[in-house]
């Protein structure tokens, strides 16, 4: 078993922190997974148990933190941007792409939640990329939406409203909770999402149950799962059937759209798909049958 490295990778005057994770035995060619998290969560949360179980079946790994969030650089903090998180996705699958030891024609992205719905249109715009897994991934917003208290929803898109005056006026950020118990102002607040996303966090990670409002203003224009169309590289999606944050009906819709879609459906919630290993031994199955010649 091999230690992660930890590097940085520099992106647009910031750095972007990741962990890379490499086999003991690899070829000259060998895949890269390119992996980042969701919704505020960090590199150190979940992910690395995905990280290692790739990297045992002879992948290489970059893992990293999008800018204002984890390790990573950029002021301010906290600060979600959906662009700016796809465009993190680009600047680490270039710079994974010069690797030494890495096939730049055999880089696979990886996201979860809402970075399961980053991948969907980061692969989009990018046909080199050679296979898509995305997991619980947030495919549309209206969906998402209708799983939010109405009562908070003003209060949170005044908040947003705030925060946008306030970043053109040059103030810090009216940061949100990203997660809370039922009948609270949180961005998730569906039964057991709190304790939930807790039990993801790593015990060294770097994560704040908060982004900037900002948010909630660009949040509805966010339908990634209607690009799988445009997908023409092999896609692996996994629904959980019980999944009030992100919810699978949308998901299972944009399986059926791509050309090349796959669907994986799971008989839980949103945040057990971390905690169940046969998850991880479907999505090495996907690998194997897109890469015939890696063997752990």
């Amino acid at each position: 078993m091999t230690t992660p490295q930890d590097v940085l990778i520099p992106a647009n005057g910031e750095q972007l922190a990741a962990y890379v994770y490499r086999p003991q035995a690899t070829g000259p060619n060998a895949p890269c997974i390119v992996m980042a998290h969701g919704f505020t969560a960090t590199r150190d949360d979940g992910l690395p148990a995905y990280a290692e179980a790739f990297r045992d079946a002879g992948y290489v790994v970059v893992l990293f933190d999008y800018r204002h969030f984890g390790a990573s650089t950029g002021q301010p903090r906290q600060l979600l941007d959906v662009g700016r998180q796809r465009q993190d996705y680009h600047t680490a699958i270039a710079w994974a792409r010069r690797l030494d030891g890495v096939d730049p024609e055999r880089i696979v992205v990886w996201g979860s939640s809402f970075s399961g719905g980053h991948v969907l249109a980061v692969a989009a715009d990018d046909p080199r990329i050679a296979a898509v897994i995305s997991q619980a991934p947030f495919t549309d917003a209206l969906a998402a939406l209708r799983e939010v208290p109405l009562k908070i929803l003003p209060g949170m898109t005044l908040a947003g409203l705030r925060d946008q005056i306030g970043a053109w006026r040059g103030r810090p950020p009216r940061l949100l909770p990203a997660v809370g118990d039922s009948g609270t102002v949180a961005a998730m607040t569906s039964p057991g999402a709190r304790s939930g996303f807790q039990a993801i966090v790593g015990p060294n990670s770097l994560w704040r149950n908060e982004f900037a409002a900002r948010l909630m203003l660009h949040f509805l224009f966010n339908y990634p799962g209607r690009r799988t169309r445009q997908l023409h590289m092999p896609l692996l999606l996994c629904a959980c059937d019980d999944d009030t944050t992100t919810p699978p009906g949308p998901t299972i819709k944009a399986a059926h759209r791509a050309p090349h879609g796959e669907l994986r459906r799971y008989p839980y919630g949103h945040f057990d798909i971390y905690n169940d290993p046969q998850v991880k031994t479907d999505q090495i199955d996907f690998l194997r049958r897109v890469f015939a010649d890696v063997a752990a």
